[in-house]
């Protein structure tokens, strides 16, 4: 395999909504490069990119896939990602370790709900972009259309097209470059003169260029400003300098299956996209905010951004170095856990095929296997050094499940397994929730859940069941009251005795649990004060009503009678026990329920029907906010409401609302709703005594 300097190195994250051509796009770029003899295609399941079998079956990106193209003196790292919602945590990944992103763009349906949500992570991470139209040969193709559609949207960019297409639909023929003024034509990208019938449009568009390259430089500017032309060294120059800064936003434009156009892409993406030791990457070092500038003679120091377990292969770990250099047998400290790892195996990668190499250098990407403790987001670096390099921040989980063992031999294996599965995927997260005895597994939707399930079985042979998981709720109680409890056991030899005398009053919101004693003259020793705690102490997380856990309850013991032979510990647990229910269920219990903070993003057109489905969910709506042409709307809502909103957001705006969520705070269940809710338990306790 030839090497390549740092210089010679470029990283470009794929990102774009679903299906608007990724993956076909680096299938070409690769048969472009002589990497394939023939391009696959996603029906087929033959693409490098798709690799795995649920992406297969699916038709859709599930993983994101390096896939390194050579092009001249240059290796491309292309990195391609999902486009569907549910993944997003994917596109977060790759683009923590590019330079810069390119959007790709349906030349029909033009900007999309995926093509914004990639926008704002490209805007997150301060990237600069290139767009490339694609599908340029499909019929009612636009590409007009679509650059007005993207100054619409991302109106706060400068958008320029620095290529036009030659024709359309099917008589999309080839591209006229506006930088170097040639036509390219059909596969072979041969340049040629630009048709004449084009040559006033072509003009036009060119006069734009010249005029955005000028902007981007105070002298070229005043150079322009006086009257004076640009020579076309300085246009380049300008144009080069405005898209590495992020002040230009190229747009190409082609058809990826049809192979047209993709030569003056290419091109474009080795000569606009920054070389990574021409950026830097934040870090802490010694405790203090630092920058690392990829350079190769530096200490080692990478970042792990994805992390896959294999049932042939083992863990490996994709690892994106922001300095020095790494070689085989070298030993590198994992700074989450000051452990020392050796690099046994050091790979290049394309899809889901694996070369070793020697040696792995800043800028470059590649995988480490056989490190059993290296999770996504870790930081490798040399022993010597005190680096830990910036990681993403993934979004909170949005769609949960409550799952349990298929069988008892999967009972076995289960959280061993799902564990796993949230070493490989940030966005993914299980636990075991108390207050209602689930094991829940998070994720960011639907499917993402779905693969995550199937992906249990297939990869670890565990089988799973799913259901709605139940709300968190808690018990509390709305006022003061007190319950006497005697306990007294004759059984034949030594008896049980506890006579005890407490009550239970609120406690401000958050506060927990308190326990007090009031008791005096010795009425109860004090060595069984303890004891009555431990037992108020068993009732905590069981609930009086219906189950659910008791918080902000403060119990005072305040009188009691002991035997001198019969009273032991255990009977006062058992007093203070059931006096504590009784004391509870005199005091108005009440349940509560979690609420929490939603943001929800939508197209202006929808804001209605958002706005009459939040009241529907008891939301209370704290504030809203114009962003170019879509709102967002804050509020705070039951999460008994919004369980699955994901799936009713988007059946209500057409797949183009996005929300998130954040636990705020608890409040009183409604009276109605307690009812049914306490009915509810009921039911289930008798259903499993029967």
């Amino acid at each position: 395999m030839a090497k390549f300097t740092t210089a010679q190195l470029r990283n470009v994250a794929i990102v774009g909504h679903g299906s608007s051509g990724k993956t076909s796009l680096v299938e070409a770029l690769l048969f472009n490069s002589g990497a394939l003899s023939r391009m696959g295609r996603i029906e087929d399941g033959t693409t490098v990119s798709d690799w795995d079998v649920e992406e297969q079956r699916r038709g859709i990106s599930i993983n994101l896939s390096v896939v390194p193209v050579v092009f001249k003196d240059i290796k491309l790292n292309l990195v391609d990602t999902p486009g569907y919602l549910d993944f997003m945590g994917e596109v977060i990944s790759a683009l923590a370790v590019c330079e810069a992103g390119l959007v790709l763009v349906d030349s029909v349906s033009g900007v999309e709900v995926g093509t914004e949500l990639a926008w704002d992570r490209l805007n997150t991470a301060d990237a600069p972009r290139l767009i490339f139209v694609n599908k340029m040969d499909r019929e009612n193709a636009n590409y007009q259309r679509v650059l007005a559609d993207l100054r619409q949207t991302f109106s706060d960019s400068t958008i320029v097209p620095f290529q036009l297409p030659i024709g359309a639909a099917e008589s999309f023929e080839g591209v006229v470059n506006l930088v170097d003024m040639k036509a390219y034509m059909g596969q072979e990208a041969e340049p040629t003169a630009i048709p004449a019938e084009m040559m006033d449009q072509v003009n036009e568009a060119r006069q734009v260029l010249v005029d955005t390259a000028a902007e981007t430089d105070d002298e070229l500017i005043m150079k322009y400003l006086e009257g004076e032309d640009l020579t076309e060294d300085e246009v380049r120059r300008g144009l080069h300098d405005g898209v590495r800064q992020g002040q230009i936003v190229p747009v190409f434009c082609g058809s990826a299956t049809g192979n047209v156009g993709l030569y003056s892409l290419i091109r474009a993406l080795t000569s606009y996209v920054p070389a990574p030791n021409e950026t830097e990457v934040a870090v802490l070092q010694a405790g203090e905010e630092s920058s690392l500038s990829n350079d190769v003679d530096g200490p080692a120091a990478g970042l792990i951004f994805k992390t896959i377990v294999d049932r042939y292969v083992g863990r490996m770990n994709y690892i994106r170095l922001f300095s020095g250099a790494i070689k085989k047998d070298d030993h590198l400290r994992n700074m989450r856990t000051e452990k020392v790892e050796r690099m046994q195996n050091i790979f290049s990668v394309m899809g889901k095929e694996l070369e070793g190499v020697d040696e792995l250098i800043a800028g470059d990407i590649g995988v480490v296997t056989k490190l059993e403790d290296v999770l996504t987001t870790d930081t490798l670096a040399a022993q010597d050094a005190d680096i830990t390099i910036a990681t993403p921040v993934y979004p909170k989980p949005l769609y949960t499940v409550a799952v349990s063992p298929a069988t008892k031999a999967d009972s076995a294996k289960m959280g061993q397994s799902l564990h796993a599965l949230t070493e490989e995927d940030p966005t993914l997260s299980v636990e075991y929730v108390q207050a209602t005895k689930q094991n829940v597994l998070q994720g960011m939707g639907e499917s993402h859940i779905d693969v995550a399930v199937r992906s249990l079985e297939t990869k670890f042979g565990v089988k799973v069941e799913t259901a709605l998981p139940k709300v968190s709720y808690q018990e509390t109680v709305t006022r003061q009251a007190s319950a006497h409890y005697r306990h007294k056991k004759q059984t034949g030899g030594a008896g049980q005795f506890a006579d005890v005398q407490l009550r239970v009053e609120p406690m401000e919101r958050g506060a927990g649990f308190e326990y007090a004693s009031e008791v005096f003259g010795g009425a109860i020793p004090s060595t069984f004060i303890p004891s009555i705690e431990k037992g108020i102490r068993q009732v905590l997380g069981q609930g009086v009503i219906a189950g659910y856990p008791i918080v902000d309850v403060k119990a005072v013991v305040f009188d009691g009678k002991y035997h001198p032979v019969d009273s032991k510990d255990i009977a006062f647990q058992t007093a203070g026990r059931e006096g504590f229910k009784a004391a509870m269920r005199d005091a108005g219990p009440a349940l509560l329920e979690p609420i929490y903070n939603i943001q929800v993003t939508v197209p202006d057109e929808y804001m209605g029907d958002v706005m009459g489905d939040l009241n529907t969910r008891r939301g209370r709506v704290q504030g809203m906010e114009q962003r170019g042409n879509r709102t967002v709307v804050r509020a705070q809502v039951p999460l008994a409401e919004i369980l699955r909103y994901g799936t009713d957001l988007r059946s209500m705006t057409q797949g183009r609302g996005i929300y998130s969520i954040e636990f705020d705070h608890y409040e009183p269940v409604p009276n109605h709703l307690t009812e049914a809710i306490v009915a509810q338990h009921k039911q289930e306790t008798e259903d499993e005594q029967d």
